[in-house]
C-alpha cells in the first residue's frame, strides 16, 4: 500500500526555463491534504537543472546518462516513484488552477478509468485537440502530406472534431502531454511507457493496453485545465525533406512503422 498520494514525472531535455515555468505553476495550487511528490528526470542534457534544483530544493531530480526518449524517460521516474497514482506531465505545461487536484479526484472516485487526462489550452486560449480515435494506419501519411488535403473528414475524425470538447467523456487515447494513471498499470507491466517508442505513438500505444489489456477507461476530463505550449516540432519541415534532415520526423516514422507492423 503506498502512504504517498501522487508522484508527478516531468522529463527534461534542454528545456530547464519551461520546466521552472511548470513548477511555478505547480507551486501556486492548493494541494489541501494530497500527499504528493515531483521528480524531474533530467534526459542526458548535460546536467542543466541546477537552477531548478536551487529554485525547487524539494523536487528529486533523477539524471540519465543517455537520453531515454519520452517514454523511457518518464519510466524512469514512474521506477523512482512512490504515489498511489503517477502524472505524467510535459516540462511545456502550466497547470491552471486546481486541475491535478481535479484530475485526482476524478480517477479516485471513477474505478472504470484507469487513465485520465485534462483539457489542453494552447497559450493564446483556444482549444488544443488531446483526444482521439485511434489512428489508422495512413493516418500520419495524411496528417503529415498533401493528401490530407483530399481526406479533411478523416482527419477531423482522428482529431474527435465532432463532439463538445466540454463533455467529460472515454476516449480511444489522449495525447501524453498530462496523463494521470494508476500505479496499478505501471506494477503489473513494469513500465507505463513501451521504450521501443522513443518518441511518438508511446501515449498511443499506452492508452490502447490500457483498454484492451486491463479493460480499463482512458477518459478525458475537461473540468480540469492545462495550457499545453506544444509544437509539432516533427512536422515543421516539408513532408518530402523531414525525413532525410529532422530527426524528429524520422523518429515519428519509425514509431509509426512499429506500431503497425511491429
Amino acid at each position: 500500500m503506498n502512504n504517498m498520494d501522487l508522484s508527478i514525472v516531468i522529463v527534461n531535455y534542454k528545456s530547464q526555463d519551461s520546466v521552472l515555468k511548470c513548477l511555478n505553476s505547480l507551486a501556486k495550487m492548493d494541494w489541501g491534504d494530497l500527499t504528493r511528490e515531483i521528480i524531474v528526470v533530467d534526459n542526458a542534457s548535460l546536467g542543466e537543472l541546477a537552477q531548478v534544483a536551487k529554485n525547487y530544493p524539494e523536487v528529486k531530480i533523477i539524471k540519465s546518462e543517455k537520453n531515454l526518449g519520452m517514454g523511457g524517460g518518464n519510466n524512469l521516474g514512474a521506477k523512482k516513484s512512490l504515489g498511489e497514482f503517477i502524472l505524467i506531465l510535459n516540462p511545456d505545461t502550466t497547470v491552471k488552477g486546481n486541475a491535478i487536484l481535479k484530475l485526482h479526484q476524478y480517477l479516485k472516485e471513477n474505478k472504470k478509468a484507469g487513465i485520465v487526462g485534462p483539457k489542453l489550452l494552447n497559450p493564446d486560449g483556444s482549444l488544443q485537440y488531446s483526444c482521439f480515435r485511434f489512428p489508422k494506419i495512413y493516418t500520419p501519411i495524411l496528417r503529415r502530406t498533401f493528401f490530407g488535403k483530399f481526406a479533411p473528414q478523416e482527419i477531423s475524425d482522428f482529431l474527435m472534431k465532432d463532439f463538445n470538447h466540454a463533455e467529460t467523456r472515454a476516449v480511444d487515447w489522449l495525447m501524453g502531454s498530462c496523463l494521470l494513471a494508476r500505479r496499478e498499470i505501471f506494477e503489473k507491466d513494469g513500465f507505463l511507457f513501451d521504450e521501443k517508442y522513443f518518441m511518438y505513438f508511446e501515449d498511443t500505444d499506452l492508452c490502447r493496453r490500457v483498454k484492451e489489456k486491463y479493460g480499463q477507461e482512458v477518459v478525458y476530463y475537461p473540468e480540469a485545465v492545462v495550457v499545453h505550449d506544444h509544437g509539432r516540432a516533427s512536422a515543421e519541415k516539408p513532408w518530402y525533406v523531414a525525413p532525410f534532415t529532422d530527426r524528429l520526423a524520422r523518429e515519428h516514422l519509425k514509431s509509426w512503422f512499429k506500431y503497425f507492423f511491429n
